[in-house]
């Protein structure tokens, strides 16, 4: 059970060493770009290339024809990564060996939707994945087995899932190795130490600039690909997908352009942010020093305006 990119590592771990994957679960095609294409999930794309059997329910919950069907696959396992849906409690029963879910984080910190954003967003330096058996709460399984990574200063979210990714691969395949030789070991979560990841909303992406730097910095390397940090520039939205906090000290307005090259924004605490890569609405993606070129901005000019 899986849907977006982040969980096809997964799915070709377990066809690659050798498990039998009866059926695939996955959220319905949904319109994508501006043409409004219908477009499956990435995880449904990849279960075709295997000739897997695919199902997309659109709910689970209160689903008989749902709950018959997976009966009917007799699976001994159900691997849940990143899905994107509520398992109800006779789902949840229907597997000899339970349901074994890939978060991305190492539990109990970060339970919830958005793990890895919210890791980058909080400035953490460290984070992986954690292998659990799922129960009815929200990512309160037992754990059954983590893989730490660490997060490079100028890591985005995007590029983060892709390396959590493989590691939720690698440590799928060493729990059902485990689990196959009887070794499996199930370890209850400290819930004293938890925190939560909610859903992503663009109500995170406007800047302030009187936050300090690395705190804006964090913003923009973990709203990165989406909903993406912004300032308005004009009467455009100005998204910033990649920055850098600037080691000169500023008492300017925050907000204030203090240097063009490259683009620098003061700050809050009297730091300040080097822009590296915007997008002005409208228009492409490209470096700051490609914007300036046909957008010139003056030393003295405040965001937003």
């Amino acid at each position: 059970m899986g849907t977006p990119e982040f969980a096809v590592l997964s799915l070709n771990r377990l066809v690659s060493d050798g498990h039998d994957v009866v059926m695939v679960v996955t959220q319905e095609d949904k319109p994508k770009g501006r043409k409004l294409v219908m477009t499956p999930p990435a995880v449904k794309q990849c279960a075709i290339l295997h000739g897997i059997d695919v199902y997309q329910p659109n709910t689970l919950k209160n689903n008989k024809q749902a709950l018959e069907r997976l009966c009917a696959c007799d699976a001994d396992v159900f691997v849940v990564v990143a899905y994107g849906r509520i398992l109800p409690p006779e789902v949840l029963a229907l597997p000899k060996y339970g349901c074994i879910n890939v978060h991305a984080s190492l539990l109990p910190k970060y339970r919830g939707a958005a793990p890895i954003q919210w890791a980058i967003l909080n400035g953490e330096t460290q984070t992986g994945v954690t292998t659990m058996l799922m129960d009815e709460g929200l990512d309160t399984g037992d754990i059954l087995l983590k893989r730490s990574v660490m997060i490079p200063p100028d890591m985005t979210a995007g590029e983060l899932s892709v390396v959590l990714a493989d590691e939720g691969a690698v440590a799928l395949s060493e729990t059902l190795k485990c689990l196959e030789k009887g070794t499996l070991e199930r370890q209850k979560q400290d819930n004293s130490a938890t925190s939560y990841a909610p859903i992503l909303t663009r109500d995170l992406s406007p800047i302030d600039w009187f936050k300090p730097a690395n705190e804006i910095h964090n913003q923009v390397r973990g709203l990165n690909p989406w909903p993406s940090a912004h300032t308005t520039f004009g009467t455009k939205k100005l998204k910033i997908y990649r920055s850098q906090p600037d080691d000169c000290s500023s008492d300017a307005l925050p907000g204030t352009v203090i240097k063009t090259l490259p683009l620098t924004i003061a700050c809050g605490n009297n730091t300040a942010l080097q822009l590296l890569e915007v997008q002005l609405e409208g228009a492409k993606k490209m470096s700051s020093d490609l914007f300036l070129l046909g957008h010139p901005i003056a030393v003295g000019r405040v965001l937003p305006d």
